[in-house]
């Protein structure tokens, strides 16, 4: 049985197959996560991500990264503060409306926006949208989220929540090739207890937690 990316605790063995790949739960966090052996290559990953046409300029794309800076600013109180956003793709958005509310951005994409100097300090809040469901090595990508926000810090997150096996079997997110790591309330619960976080969820796809120690 293959063992978990996210903890690194045995899997239940399979727990969907479809024509294209096998899907496996952890017995410990409840991550479900794709036959590592069927993850695309780079090249083939950003051939996909190279077909999102996010832009600033989208009001409709605004609208929807909103569902989490909303919620999320709301929290942080007065701007000046410092964040970062994890994943931004080809054309970063909530940095600059995050901007726009003033706050001081800073960004970071393994293909867009390859700055590893942005990994090596902390912020005040790191943000995190349609990202986490693409992470291959889920384990190292967490702890770094986590190591980048300040003790008493926030964490904001949008990712669709994977539910129980009928749920999944007709779930189009998991269709995407690039979409490997699939996380619920149970696995964000699970997290937060390991590593010392307070977690609330804002409707169905947006977790916020905040860094209590």
């Amino acid at each position: 049985m293959p063992t978990c990316p996210l903890c690194n605790s045995p899997s239940a063995g399979t727990f969907h197959q479809d024509k294209r790949r096998t899907y496996s739960r952890c017995t410990e966090c409840a991550l479900i996560f794709a036959d590592p052996d069927v993850l695309l290559p780079p090249e083939e990953e950003k051939a996909v991500y190279d077909q999102h046409e996010n832009n600033p300029e989208d009001q409709g794309y605004r609208r929807f990264l909103d569902r989490l800076a909303a919620p999320l600013t709301e929290r942080l109180g007065p701007a000046q503060l410092d964040g970062l956003d994890f994943g931004c793709g080809p054309g970063p958005t909530l940095s600059v409306m995050l901007e726009e509310m003033g706050y001081n951005m800073a960004i970071y994409d393994p293909y867009f926006a390859h700055e590893p100097t942005a990994l090596e300090r902390q912020y005040d809040f790191v943000t995190c949208t349609e990202a986490i469901e693409h992470f291959y090595t889920p384990a190292k990508e967490w702890g770094q989220l986590i190591d980048m926000v300040k003790p008493g810090g926030w964490l904001g997150l949008m990712t669709k929540l994977a539910r129980d096996l009928d749920a999944f079997v007709n779930w189009h997110y998991k269709n995407d090739p690039t979409h490997v790591s699939f996380f619920s309330r149970e696995t964000f619960h699970y997290l937060a207890q390991r590593d010392g976080l307070e977690v609330e969820f804002v409707g169905n796809d947006v977790i916020l937690l905040r860094k209590t120690q």
